[in-house]
């Protein structure tokens, strides 16, 4: 496996999601599944630091007049209701956990929706990488990992969804969209099998 040209994308890495205190961690109805998916989400990072992977973060950041999400419908609308993600707030922060690697985590900013690549420089820093392989993980399965997913095929790269770091709002659908809906364009892996595997 050539780790040069393989991409993580984190997506939504942030405190409103996985903080204790988190506002939208209860979005996520299966209880402990956010925890899980953090600590095999750390787990995965602690291998690729030794690569020549590329890990980047990309989280929702939005102005407090909501702009971006003017015509807002379903959990967009939620965010807004909420006050989640907000610029300037602990909420919209990166996670400790991902923090502490410093200078190894990438962050991309400018994404207020759900797909990562949208107002963002994501696809030309993983030109520029040569990056031919992206992984994906973060919050949620439905939604922005899906979009990201979807985009970064569009765009020609090879596609896996790391199963085990990623949450839906419920097992139902996270089952869902890794049987039926992902493998009609990417793998479908588990960063505690396949892909630690091909780390060692």
């Amino acid at each position: 496996m050539n780790f040069k040209e393989i991409a993580v994308i984190l997506v939504g890495y942030q405190n409103d999601y996985f903080a204790e205190d988190g506002i939208l961690k209860a979005v996520v109805e299966e209880p402990g599944r956010v925890d899980e998916v953090l600590k095999n989400t750390i787990s995965l990072i602690e291998k690729l630091v030794t690569t020549e992977a590329t890990i980047l973060a990309t989280g929702i950041v939005l102005t407090p007049s909501y702009r971006a999400l003017a015509n807002s419908t379903g959990i967009l609308d939620k965010i807004k209701e909420v006050g989640a993600f907000t610029q300037g707030t602990p909420g919209a922060e990166t996670i400790k956990e991902i923090k502490q690697f410093g200078k190894k985590i990438t962050y991309v900013t400018g994404k207020e929706g759900f797909n990562s690549f949208k107002d963002t420089d994501l696809d030309e820093l993983l030109k520029n990488k040569g990056i031919k392989q992206i992984w994906v993980a973060g919050m949620v399965t439905s939604l922005c990992v899906d979009s990201t997913g979807r985009a970064a095929y569009e765009k020609g790269y090879q596609v896996s969804i790391l199963e085990d770091c990623c949450s839906a709002r419920t097992h139902f659908e996270q089952e869902f969209f890794c049987e039926n809906v992902f493998p009609l364009y990417a793998k479908v892996i588990s960063a505690s099998l396949s892909a630690c595997t091909a780390l060692g």
